[in-house]
């Protein structure tokens, strides 16, 4: 018990660590509390951090700030309306396409797993892959009744969306605009003697920054990618594997696992065994072999510096917490605990006088 005792002594004595545990407590409590309430706050931040880095490269060609935001926030509100008056509306068409083949891939599915009791029956029998294909039915049975339930609630999340679309803009602009009225507003509620959280806040907010930016090139670069060799190569629902594959970066290593399988699953029931298979699958592994080996490296190469085991253990430890935007955060989340850990034993030295 004295163990426990001296060490919360020696670590929270000072009042810049008091004051650092409570903030990161009461901003955990109201992002599991509210963060659902908060979506266009997140999304208008996470926005805000990717186009800051266009207003700062205007902003140093001697071009006044205001005007500066002006310009990327114009540009940003013409790609916004592009991809809902072109993406959206594809990428409805393509889901509406694919429901409707689902019963003719479960046959031709069905079809193949039949015929390997034939080819095996020292390994599987016929008994054992019709109990397979029940269960398969069965979970699509209840993916089906989930997919009738959304349906049912469209209206309501049609007009959450059309609400997102309009608060969000309105945010961005806001945050890139006042961006230093803000900072300074949170500063007041702060003690002056905060030197410890003013560490780790630079340090955080620079990989913060970074980590964005690059994971929102990443996607835009994996995505486009992946569109042009889908479409070259003439598969099917092309538009959304691309979008699938570039959202799937957003979960390291496990996102690619993932979206692997629709992909050649869409890949093997257009073209059964054959080399038009073969070429998408080669050209997928690919650009999966460029982005892991090239593109995630390039880009982040001063942000994660974690072992991809601390990076999966992230993803699932936030993601559980909060869900997309603790997946989405997790790296960061990451780097900001390990800048804490840094900076914690130092905590005493802030206090000392010469």
């Amino acid at each position: 018990m004295n163990l426990i005792t001296d060490w919360f002594k020696h670590h929270f004595s000072n009042p810049q660590v008091v004051f650092l545990t409570l903030l990161l407590l009461v901003i955990s409590a109201i992002i599991f509390l509210f963060g659902n309430i908060l979506g266009p706050v997140l999304a208008s931040v996470v926005l805000s951090y990717v186009l800051e880095g266009a207003v700062k490269r205007i902003h140093g060609l001697g071009v006044n700030r205001i005007l500066a935001v002006s310009v990327v926030f114009v540009l940003f509100v013409f790609a916004l309306f592009a991809v809902m008056l072109w993406l959206i509306p594809l990428l409805t068409s393509q889901i509406s396409q694919l429901v409707q083949q689902v019963p003719q891939f479960l046959s031709s599915g069905q079809a193949a797993l039949m015929q390997l009791p034939q080819r095996y029956p020292e390994l599987v029998s016929e008994d054992q892959i019709r109990q397979v294909i029940r269960l398969i039915g069965a979970e699509l049975t209840i993916y089906g009744q989930k997919l009738v339930a959304y349906s049912v609630s469209s209206f309501r999340n049609i007009l959450n969306i059309l609400i997102f679309l309009i608060v969000m803009p309105i945010l961005v602009f806001l945050f890139l605009k006042d961006k230093d009225r803000i900072i300074d507003w949170f500063t007041n509620f702060m003690p002056s003697d905060r030197q410890l959280t003013n560490k780790i806040w630079r340090e955080s907010n620079a990989q913060f920054s970074n980590y964005i930016r690059g994971k929102f090139f990443e996607i835009l670069v994996v995505m486009v990618v992946s569109a042009v060799t889908f479409v070259w190569l003439e598969l099917q629902f092309a538009a959304l594997l691309a979008v699938a594959v570039g959202l799937s970066v957003l979960v390291p290593y496990v996102g690619a696992a993932v979206v692997t399988i629709p992909v050649l699953l869409i890949g093997w029931f257009q073209w059964g065994w054959s080399w038009d298979f073969g070429y998408v699958a080669i050209a997928y592994f690919v650009i999966q072999a460029l982005d892991g080996n090239i593109l995630v490296p390039w880009l982040f190469s001063e942000v994660v510096n974690m072992h991809p085991v601390a990076i999966i253990v992230a993803v699932l430890f936030f993601g559980g917490i909060w869900g997309i935007w603790g997946v989405f955060f997790a790296i960061p989340l990451a780097t900001l605990v390990q800048a804490i850990i840094r900076a914690w034993p130092e905590d005493q030295s802030l206090n000392q006088k010469p």
